[in-house]
């Protein structure tokens, strides 16, 4: 009989650590100032970028559609993460860009999420960490930072 671990085990726990990540950070922003973030917003937030995009190009980089995507906008428009502007080089273009509020959250997002890296590092230990790091650099994409997840939980891939 083998004592290995049932395989539905491993991305239900890849996944518990990525909540409990999530989880912190969010509580964390809260305390800083950020208490209507949520995660979906951090999706958001790096698909936007610093230099803008449109509804439609963020629903691209998403994988939703450009009314999900034009409805998150709504959503973190209203509580001063970004703004709505036109393009300055093509007046028919709507751009959404990062408010200096968007700009502070992702800031301290980094911050906190180095802090969170370091906590999980004083509890498995520095090496243990780096060999679980290159590990999911082996088993996992190069391309790390794909913001399309949000499309892919929604099954609109």
């Amino acid at each position: 009989m083998s004592t290995d671990p049932p395989g539905f085990e491993l991305p239900l726990r890849l996944f518990m650590g990525f909540r409990v990540l999530i989880d912190e950070l969010h509580a964390e922003l809260a305390r800083q100032g950020h208490p209507d973030m949520r995660p979906m917003h951090g999706f958001v937030l790096q698909a936007i970028g610093t230099q803008g995009i449109t509804a439609a190009e963020l629903g691209r980089r998403l994988g939703v559609s450009k009314q999900a995507a034009g409805k998150t906008i709504d959503t973190i428009e209203r509580i001063g993460y970004v703004e709505r502007g036109t393009d300055p080089h093509d007046a028919r273009r709507k751009v959404v860009r990062l408010t200096e509020r968007g700009f502070d959250c992702l800031a301290r997002s980094a911050r906190i999420f180095d802090d969170l890296r370091a906590a999980w590092a004083a509890t498995l230990g520095e090496d243990r960490l780096r060999a679980l790091e290159a590990d999911l650099r082996t088993m996992t994409p190069s391309d790390v930072f794909r913001i399309d997840v949000p499309g892919w939980f929604g099954g609109y891939q």
